[in-house]
């Protein structure tokens, strides 16, 4: 079960280090010149799908990179329980797109600011209760509203391809995408790892300077744009009178979030892989410091009315390729952006880029989003339940978002806002189902006591009880209640040598069985460290440990998976034994 430590050794600079101050400045900038575009250009496609004003692009633009910077730092430097404590670069989510493009439409900037700030308060919701919530947002249906999210942006960014001003040649649009497309698809399939993080900037690069002959790259509003201000006449304000607009949407911007957020707990696990030498299990109150300063983000996005943010799963890329994963660069990577947010002519500069080649550089980001939604839906592993799930969600989702299911009902006010949109949609139908198979499955036993030696006998005879109920035979019943009393034994250790310091501390002990595995579920809260860090670092202890190592390596050879999941004051050890009828 426990395998030998493997040393990354691409690291160079982990969190807590402190790099030499050029690499720091270096390693900073070049992450902030990396991530630029994406973040402006997501802003300036939904403010055109929407038909927005210049001046209202301009301030969501300043917008999206003054909280991109202030959140990235956030993240960096962790204050409290915001903040991953790692380099999580933050900029405004693709995932919004569709849901930004239909608020402003229908209601406005003010109604989108309104129903970011409320669905953001979801995400500090999310990351106060994760430990409860895993079991709502599962893999399958996370990867299915991804899926559903890159269906739904698709068909707006495919419209943006042929947007250039009256009169420009036919084959301008065409010839501008084409050459974006290709470059930047060409080097995320063959370039180097290191070349691969700047193919965003030399594909739009490449697209810009084949526009200029057509006459679609637009150099007026970059030379009359002021180099330093703040543009504060396009603030659109805020809504506090919601109409039915308000409420039809707000459903499909609640889920959006909780994607989002999803997406964010994926980088929060990936990023503390790629930051240390020597691996550690994750630490899910790392997890949850990043998603509440997402959540921070998205309510600051909501007040200042732009496009909500996320994390980038580049800067997992980035500390991969550079091996610098010190928070100082995040540090600096923030300051980068907050600077640059209060030069309007970097911004104007990006602005100006050619719909075609914004729309074509945002293809591939929705292409590569609906892989990643496939990736997570297939790790999780496929079968009929989960195949019935992902195949109704996104189909029903995709007939409503195109209009081919009932639409004399997306007529009709609430019904009509709320189904319109494919991801809603699909969204409702696969919560639906899950909660559906989940009811169904066969049901949990419980165990709620103190946690104290005391509760060993309750212990067994929950375990015993299990493997009769599946009919295992004496020797598997037998490794099943020795690994409970083991990780009891594990978990009064790591509770404090003062029996005054766990005195009060309950345990939750939750066991099920599938086919031929049993999963138990120990939930308390701990002062220690993580056990599967303990359990990988035996294969380095010697052979004779010592007396507080017994019960770990009783448990290492009683159990086929031990898994600890540390939040803020909620400890889960999952422990999966293997029986035989």
């Amino acid at each position: 079960m426990a395998a030998a430590i493997n040393v990354n050794e691409n690291v160079r600079y982990e969190p807590d280090e402190n790099p030499p101050r050029l690499v720091t400045i270096g390693s900073g900038i070049q992450a902030a010149i990396l991530i630029l575009a994406p973040v402006v250009l997501t802003v300036v496609i939904v403010s055109r799908i929407a038909g927005q004003s210049e001046s209202f692009m301009t301030w969501a633009v300043f917008a999206a990179l003054l909280i991109s910077g202030s959140t990235t730092v956030l993240q960096a430097v962790r204050v409290g329980r915001f903040g991953s404590g790692h380099v999580l670069m933050m900029g405004t989510s693709g995932a919004f797109i569709a849901v930004c493009a239909a608020a402003l439409q229908l209601a406005g900037p003010a109604t989108m600011a309104s129903l970011i700030v409320i669905s953001a308060l979801f995400q500090f919701l999310l990351a106060a209760r994760l430990s409860w919530l895993r079991r709502i947002f599962t893999p399958i249906v996370t990867g299915t509203v991804i899926m559903l999210i890159a269906a739904t942006v698709m068909p707006i960014v495919f419209e943006t391809l042929s947007d250039v001003p009256e009169g420009s040649p036919q084959t301008a649009a065409p010839v501008a995408a084409l050459v974006t497309i290709v470059i930047v698809a060409a080097m995320v399939v063959r370039s180097p790892p290191a070349w691969r993080l700047w193919s965003p900037i030399i594909a739009i690069a490449a697209g810009c300077i084949v526009a200029i002959p057509y006459g679609i790259f637009e150099f007026q509003q970059v030379l009359d744009a002021p180099w330093i201000g703040i543009p504060f006449d396009g603030w659109p304000g805020f809504d506090v009178t919601p109409g039915i607009e308000f409420w039809a949407l707000l459903p499909a911007f609640i889920v959006v979030t909780l994607v989002g957020a999803i997406e964010t707990i994926g980088d929060g696990v990936a990023i503390q892989r790629v930051s240390r030498r020597n691996p550690r299990a994750t630490d899910f109150r790392v997890v949850q410091g990043a998603l509440n300063a997402d959540g921070v983000g998205n309510l600051l996005s909501g007040l200042l009315g732009t496009v909500p943010n996320t994390t980038y799963s580049s800067s997992i890329s980035l500390a991969e390729v550079t091996g610098v994963a010190a928070r100082r660069v995040g540090v600096v990577i923030g300051v980068v952006f907050v600077i640059l947010a209060f030069f309007p002519k970097v911004a104007a500069l990006l602005i100006a880029i050619p719909p075609p080649v914004a729309a074509a550089y945002i293809t591939v980001l929705v292409v590569l989003l609906f892989v990643q939604g496939i990736r997570i839906v297939i790790n999780d592993g496929m079968d009929h339940r989960k195949a019935i799930v992902v195949g109704l969600a996104f189909w029903i989702g995709a007939g409503f978002q195109s209009g081919w299911i009932f639409p004399s009902l997306l007529d009709e006010g609430f019904i009509g806002v709320l189904l319109s949109n494919g991801m809603t949609a699909g969204a409702i139908v696969a919560i639906i189902v899950m909660v559906f198979i989940e009811l169904t499955r066969p049901r949990r036993r419980r165990l709620q006591t103190a946690l104290e030696s005391d509760a060993l006998p309750k212990i067994e005879q929950l375990l015993l009880a299990v493997a009769a109920n599946r009919g295992w035979n004496d020797a598997s019943a037998e490794r099943l209640t020795s690994a409970g009393e083991e990780t009891l034994a594990i978990l009064l250790q790591e509770s404090g040598a003062d029996p005054a310091e766990s005195a009060g501390r309950q345990l939750t002990v939750i066991a099920r069985v599938e086919g031929d595995t049993a999963e138990l579920e120990f939930v308390t809260s701990l002062e220690g460290e993580n056990l599967e860090d303990h359990l990988v670092y035996l294969n380095e202890l010697p052979p004779m440990p010592d007396e507080r190592e017994v019960s770990f390596r009783l448990l290492w050879h009683y159990a086929s998976s031990v898994r600890h999941q540390k939040y803020h004051g909620l400890d889960i050890i999952t422990v999966q034994v293997e029986g035989a009828r």
